[in-house]
């Protein structure tokens, strides 16, 4: 008889003693297979799938064409011989948003122009003046002394879900008529994410990898319905496939204003802000959003109200604030001497204030 082979055979070890004698997280050789959780390999979708077919964009972009235009900025200088000359500015992209010969386009597109000429799908050029434009948030309206003209419906920006298909048409680099498509990479970019814009602009930027050049300005970005949701409007330096455009309900808040006045007069509350922080939301009990009162101005709307240092802005007017940028937008359209309801958090306290706007006296 060999040793040790008699005590193999009679040794009646259980599983929860061999399990025990087991390093932690380790599965005895023992169990079954079945028992240990493995990952399940899901069966390929049907060939047939409608949602995995791309739709032809050709149909969208041929009906929206005749509406997409170059505008091309003018400026005189002075020659050597002190003489004024006209020299090529730029050029951009616009469109028709109202067939009595409106147009859209960027501000820094026709900024400083003597004249500028806009040119059609079907090569006619026309003389275009400028009807208002605003530095601040880019936007120019112009108009073309014609009728009947092909207009781009404009779309709900708001209703954009991040994912959404895109269209931009425009003429980067010269190159006119040029389409590019993407999908809405983030909404709600604003200056601190574009650099090199006007510190003192108002931004709240679509993002999309749809190809923006330089050209492209002015230019629109459409739905899959062939609705303007954005106004093309500036590129990421030194990356690939990040563009911005300027959704429409925020030029849709500033046409009115633009065709009546020609320019934004804008209202302001009278205080700085600065955004949340999580120990500041923890005081007052609540979510880190809002705008956080940072320093109030004497004499100003917001010290007249009884605004005060540390105070937390949670709404204005019925509308809840995310973020400062959100709230200097909607404070500086409001309107001055309009009576606005602000909703107040200080301390534990939440309250409603009335405040009667001011004029900003500087961006």
């Amino acid at each position: 008889m060999v040793g040790g082979c008699d005590g193999l055979g009679s040794s009646t070890t259980t599983a929860s003693e061999s399990s025990a004698a087991l390093p932690s997280g380790a599965v005895s050789a023992a169990q079954s297979v079945a028992s240990v959780a493995l990952p399940r390999v899901h069966a390929p979708p049907p060939s047939s799938t409608a949602a995995l077919v791309l739709p032809s964009l050709a149909g969208l972009v041929s009906k929206a064409r005749p509406a997409v235009v170059t505008v091309k900025a003018w400026i005189k200088k002075t020659n050597a011989f002190g003489r004024e000359v006209a020299q090529a500015q730029g050029v951009g992209t616009g469109f028709v948003y109202d067939s009595a010969g409106y147009l859209l386009t960027n501000n820094h597109v026709i900024d400083g122009a003597s004249e500028i000429i806009i040119k059609f799908a079907d090569d006619r050029e026309i003389g275009a003046v400028v009807v208002g434009a605003d530095k601040l948030t880019d936007v120019a309206v112009l108009k073309v002394d014609q009728d009947g003209l092909a207009a781009l419906p404009i779309g709900d920006s708001a209703a954009l879900q991040v994912g959404d298909w895109v269209v931009a048409i425009g003429n980067p680099f010269g190159l006119e008529h040029t389409v590019s498509a993407g999908i809405l990479s983030a909404k709600g970019r604003t200056r601190d994410d574009v650099h090199g814009l006007d510190p003192s602009g108002y931004f709240n930027f679509l993002q999309t990898d749809a190809s923006i050049n330089p050209g492209n300005s002015g230019g629109p970005l459409l739905n899959l319905a062939g609705q303007v949701v954005g106004m093309n409007a500036a590129v990421r330096a030194n990356a690939n496939n990040i563009g911005f455009a300027i959704p429409m309900e925020m030029v849709v808040r500033l046409l009115p204003i633009l065709l009546r006045d020609g320019q934004i007069r804008r209202s302001a509350i009278g205080i700085a802000v600065h955004p949340v922080s999580l120990e500041d939301a923890q005081s007052v009990k609540r979510p880190p959003k809002g705008a956080k009162v940072t320093r109030v101005m004497p004499g100003k709307a917001a010290a007249k109200a009884g605004i005060a240092l540390g105070d937390i802005i949670l709404s204005f007017d019925g509308k809840p604030i995310a973020n400062p940028h959100e709230l200097r937008w909607l404070a500086s359209i409001a309107g001055v001497n309009k009576t606005v309801t602000l909703k107040v958090a200080r301390g534990e306290r939440v309250f409603d204030m009335r405040v009667t706007l001011g004029e900003l006296d500087s961006p």
